[in-house]
């Protein structure tokens, strides 16, 4: 292929390309904004059920109409013959959910197996129908989007629009029902309405999406984009708008490459460009991606190692201060003196190979400096940190014994799980409440060295 071919594809400048690529764009679109929901709604396989619910109602519009001497295959007759059996589907699955106990899993097991195997019957049974030829309903199965053509588009795009509207308009009602439909409820929202809508939005995406990429593929395509767009946000309308997106380039490039390579089918391209597109963002979202994720864990480890090794370090030193003057715990300002790294390892149950590791992190932070005798001497920054992270410590116990009547022999370790993330404003609101208290003082002392009256 030339580079005047390639310009004459991705300009769009070919009639079919042009009306194949700006349909399943659209589709994109539309079935990444219904899914957000499915996927929240936690009926990922919602989608799966209500395509191969509309293969009866194919054969069945297809079988009637020919019967009648119309014409069978005709894309709103078929279309709507989807449509009525797609309702029917989610009606019986709406049924067996709440006039049974089972489960929403199970409803919808029954009904994509039973209506498939139903509509593969039926299917059979219509190409056997003398002087009828079904050539080309299989087409249905597995999406023919080359096909498609200047009417089959606009009912694509007039579809699309609407679910895309109505889907924003009932948004607010669309997010309460996905986190608490009970709450919904209970607060006088038509719960089951609301529900019925959702799914009949997806009924029609579902529908529409037949002839691109058929029913066994527009669950991917209900589905990834909105995965997808999960990964790179925690905002239910931020991940909506990125769901249509990554939509929508999954319908563009799939439906361009397949144009540029006309041996490779359009739905199936799709459905693996939407899938590069999830395991990019599964990788690399800056948000919930595995590699930015565990960068984070490892740079919080390396965080909570360090200011492990400053707090006790301060404690040491605040130890050796207290024997100097013969005082109780916490009563003077601490000395900032060398000590042994030794000491260290009494502290805490590190190794010395990560000891020593963390140790060497801090000092080229210039935190403190490691002497060729193996004494450690904190530096200026390093015994402010020092006393800020034993103060912040401290805080969070005296907190947790005052008001959430945890025991001193037990507060350390809850201390520890959330010292390391306390915001500044956290701190002044924990000042604020222990000087409300009268149990602020400039640095608490450690409730482990309080002798026991």
């Amino acid at each position: 292929m030339n580079l005047s071919d390639l310009w004459e594809i991705l300009s769009l400048q070919n009639y079919n390309t042009r009306v194949v690529v700006l349909s399943t764009t659209i589709l994109g679109i539309a079935t990444g904004l219904v899914g957000s929901f499915l996927l929240l709604r936690k009926r990922s396989l919602m989608g799966d059920a209500l395509s191969h619910a509309t293969l009866p109602g194919i054969a069945i519009a297809f079988g009637l109409m020919t019967s009648w001497g119309f014409d069978g295959k005709s894309l709103p007759v078929l279309l709507a013959g989807a449509s009525i059996s797609g309702v029917l589907g989610v009606l019986l699955m709406l049924a067996i959910r709440h006039t049974t106990r089972l489960r929403d899993d199970v409803a919808m097991g029954l009904v994509l197996s039973v209506f498939f195997g139903l509509g593969i019957a039926l299917l059979t049974m219509v190409q056997e129908i003398p002087g009828v030829s079904a050539a080309g309903l299989e087409s249905f199965i597995y999406g023919k989007p080359a096909s498609i053509i200047l009417s089959d588009f606009i009912l694509i795009a007039v579809v699309s629009v609407a679910i895309c509207l109505t889907t924003i308009l009932l948004f607010k009602e669309f997010t309460l029902l996905c986190f608490d439909d009970g709450f919904a409820a209970s607060q006088g929202w038509p719960a089951l309405w609301l529900d019925i809508a959702l799914l009949g939005l997806v009924t029609a995406v579902t529908v529409i999406g037949l002839q691109s990429v058929g029913l066994i593929l527009i669950i991917a395509f209900l589905i990834t984009p909105p995965t997808t767009a999960r990964f790179w946000t925690n905002n239910l309308s931020h991940m909506a708008i990125l769901s249509g997106v990554f939509g929508a380039l999954s319908g563009w490039l799939g439906a361009t490459v397949s144009a540029l390579y006309q041996d490779l089918p359009a739905g199936a391209l799709i459905v693996l460009v939407a899938a590069a597109l999830f395991i990019a963002s599964m990788l690399f979202a800056p948000a919930r991606g595995v590699v930015p994720r565990s960068l984070r864990q490892r740079r919080l480890r390396h965080k909570v190692a360090r200011q492990h090794v400053l707090r006790a370090a301060y404690e040491i030193l605040e130890t050796q201060c207290d024997h100097e003057h013969h005082e109780s715990p916490g009563a003077h300002l601490v000395d900032n003196k060398p000590f042994r790294s030794e000491t260290l390892l009494a502290k805490r149950t590190w190794s010395r190979r990560s000891l020593h590791k963390t140790l060497r992190a801090e000092q080229k932070l210039e935190h403190l400096t490691l002497r060729p005798d193996g004494t450690v001497l904190l530096s200026e920054a390093g015994f402010g940190e020092a006393a800020r992270v034993t103060r912040n410590h401290r805080l969070w116990e005296a907190y947790l014994i005052t008001h959430a009547d945890i025991a001193p022999s037990h507060v350390d370790r809850d201390a520890d799980m959330v010292e390391h993330v306390l915001e500044p404003e956290l701190v002044l609101e924990l000042e604020r409440v222990l000087r409300e208290r009268e149990a602020w003082i400039a640095m608490p002392p450690s409730p482990h060295t309080i002798p026991n009256h």
